[in-house]
């Protein structure tokens, strides 16, 4: 007959192996739960830039407000080569008093000139960053709409300074992203 400590270290031995069973399905379920349906991508964010018909837009934009910018610097260059083509065509028939006023008068429209360039560079260079920041946030904001809707745990960005070294076939989504984001704006453009 056996003994009762015998029975109680085997039915100690039971316990330990049911937990210890019990605790790899946890784990197993756990894994299977938080690391299975794990969906990681990334994105070219140059080619979504270069693609994203909103991108394309606001290029057209800045450039028709470019042109009309550089209509106006052309006018003022005309004017300021005109006064100095009239200067020195009356220059000998002038008074020192004339010819004073009249190189005054060259000299601050060079200014005016040279004032105007500086203040549309500074604006060229706000207007860009707005219409590219305008883009980056439609983007963005597309991303996180099309990571929820594919059940992605996380979409990367790749650039050209190189954030991604290597990424198996089929992470990048550039394609599909540049897709649905031109079909989004498309749609919302009507």
């Amino acid at each position: 007959m056996p003994s009762k400590s015998s029975n109680v270290g085997r039915t100690s031995w039971i316990f330990y192996a049911y937990q210890f069973l019990i605790s790899i399905i946890v784990l197993f379920l756990l894994y299977q739960t938080a690391f299975k349906n794990d969906r990681i991508a990334y994105v070219d964010s140059s080619k979504v830039l270069n693609e994203f018909k909103g991108s394309e837009k606001a290029k057209k934009d800045f450039q028709t407000k470019a042109k009309a910018w550089q209509a106006n610097i052309d006018t003022m260059t005309n004017e300021v080569k005109a006064s100095i083509g009239n200067y020195e065509k009356t220059l000998a028939g002038m008074s020192a008093k004339e010819q004073s006023m009249a190189k005054e008068l060259i000299r601050s429209k060079q200014k005016q000139m040279s004032d105007y360039q500086q203040a549309i560079q500074d604006n060229a260079r706000q207007e860009d960053a707005k219409l590219t920041q305008t883009v980056v946030t439609q983007i963005n904001s597309f991303l996180t709409r099309y990571g929820k809707k594919h059940n992605y745990k996380m979409i990367l960005i790749a650039n050209q300074s190189g954030t991604i070294a290597y990424a198996r076939e089929g992470l990048d989504i550039t394609d599909e992203v540049v897709k649905e984001l031109n079909d989004e704006y498309t749609e919302g453009s009507k």
